[in-house]
């Protein structure tokens, strides 16, 4: 399977080929009906699938072009968010399980754009910086001991393992690596992925 590719100013790519790993016997899935959703458009014409990693430079890089996708075409293109934290990054894990603590208090959006506003802060650090992304759920005015119970739930982890068993059976190995419509995005440059989704955006 080809996945998206894209070089140039921003700098961002995704590898190709599979990884391998033990999966569920429905892994595959580009969309799970508990999908992280980052803004659902009232009149949905595409959905624009990212599976990410908030400790990778490449996704922080491309972050500001979806939220660019997101203003413009956010009446017909639905945005959905799939968890995939690469290893190697020390703190990967910890993030997502930190932005899924934040989605189960409706909190999403703004801890995901925490996590990337603050990256060059702690992406590559050795340390772990569990304490830290507490902090950040207090700065969002969330009910810690909520936040607190949903991290140290083991079904927290599991539903982010899911998302990546799913990223591993579609063939993903890097982030982040786009769908549009269940189909893997592939296109060479920015401004082909644009009007990729444009033209999904248009159709009937």
């Amino acid at each position: 399977m080809g996945l998206l590719v894209l070089t140039g100013t921003l700098g961002f790519a995704v590898a190709r080929g599979a990884a391998t790993g033990t999966a569920p016997e429905d892994a595959g899935q580009v969309v799970r009906a508990n999908s992280r959703v980052l803004s659902q458009a009232p009149d949905e014409k595409a959905q624009l699938v990212e599976f990410l990693d908030f400790e990778c430079e490449a996704c922080l890089a491309a972050h500001p072009f979806v939220e660019e996708l997101r203003r413009e075409h956010g009446d017909t293109v639905t945005v959905i968010h799939r968890y995939f934290p690469m290893p190697g990054h020390r703190n990967a894990m910890n993030a997502a399980i930190a932005v899924e603590a934040a989605a189960q208090q409706g909190k999403y959006a703004a801890m995901h754009r925490k996590m990337f506003r603050t990256q060059t802060q702690w992406g590559g650090s050795a340390e772990d910086k569990s304490a830290l992304f507490r902090s950040f759920a207090q700065d969002l005015g969330l009910d810690l001991a909520a936040y607190d119970r949903a991290v140290a739930d083991p079904a927290t982890a599991d539903r982010i393992r899911l998302d990546k068993a799913d990223g591993l059976a579609l063939g993903i190995s890097g982030t982040p690596t786009f769908f549009l419509n269940g189909e893997p995005l592939v296109a060479d440059s920015l401004e082909e992925f644009r009007a990729l989704v444009e033209k999904a955006a248009q159709r009937p």
